[in-house]
């Protein structure tokens, strides 16, 4: 079997997985997308205490603006969350999402720590091909009116960016050192994040890389087996859910595909 039939024979996979899922596939990928924030917002609740002395400690800023930023979380994730899976201001509740990374990410001084920073640069990926899902949504009420469906679109825009933005958390799962297996999976690794980038065989190269973070999430981020009173089971499930948050994404940019400014689309026009 030659190279070209391998690569027929897997999208026809990717294709047949397409047609049985594709009823339930967008609601997964937004549960999976929201889960990190989920999380995030229930641990808010119940280590209010801790978030709080955190902040006041770190910031010297006071308890009663440390106990606004725990609430702020709290409400903005447990809200936003509930709005994404219910469709409704699902707009609103994206940027209020953002909002909540970018203040995260000032707060918890992950500006300066590169891995944790491409991850939530993923997070906002996958909010962005959400917004891209509702602007197609949003077309889809107006179907009989002209559009110039131009590349430049905010919608295609929008996809162009989430997928860009999704690859960055592969980016922290590449190891450097000589062994000829991880040579070999960050030679796989990479192939497949280039694919993703630039929309070439965007769907079963996501499929793919949704199978890997699958695997990588339940092997080593398994926080249920270790006890929840070691510092080691908050960092895993931190890692766990934000992994699952960026399946969601990559579910997401298989349900609605890489957009007008890819590869794939350039291919259809030619």
């Amino acid at each position: 079997m030659g190279h070209g039939d391998l690569m027929s024979r897997a999208e026809d996979v990717a294709d047949q997985f397409l047609r049985v899922t594709k009823h339930y596939l967008p609601h997964v990928a937004r549960l999976c997308l929201v889960s990190t924030f989920l999380e995030d917002g229930f641990r808010m609740w119940f280590q209010w205490g801790e978030q709080s002395e955190y902040i006041e400690s770190t910031w010297s800023c006071g308890r009663f603006i440390a106990n606004i930023f725990v609430l702020l979380n709290l409400l903005g994730q447990l809200g936003g969350c509930v709005l994404i899976l219910s469709r409704n201001c699902v707009q609103y509740a994206c940027f209020t999402l953002f909002g909540i990374i970018s203040l995260q990410t000032v707060a918890y001084s992950i500006l300066w720590d590169p891995k944790f920073l491409m991850r939530n640069l993923s997070l906002g990926g996958g909010l962005l091909l959400l917004l891209a899902e509702c602007r197609e949504e949003a077309h889809s009420v107006f179907a009989g009116v002209p559009s110039l469906g131009h590349q430049s679109s905010p919608r295609n825009l929008l996809q162009l960016g989430g997928r860009v933005l999704l690859v960055l958390m592969f980016m922290t799962l590449l190891h450097f050192d000589l062994s000829l297996f991880t040579v070999l999976q960050n030679l796989v690794g990479s192939a497949l994040l280039v694919l993703v980038a630039v929309g070439l065989k965007t769907k079963l190269a996501a499929l793919t890389l949704v199978v890997w973070l699958l695997v990588i999430n339940v092997t080593f981020n398994a926080f249920w087996s270790v006890p929840s009173y070691r510092p080691t089971h908050d960092f895993l499930k931190y890692d766990f859910f934000q992994t699952t948050s960026v399946i969601g994404g990559l579910l997401l940019l298989v349900a609605l595909g890489p957009g007008g400014v890819s590869v794939d689309q350039k291919k259809k026009e030619w």
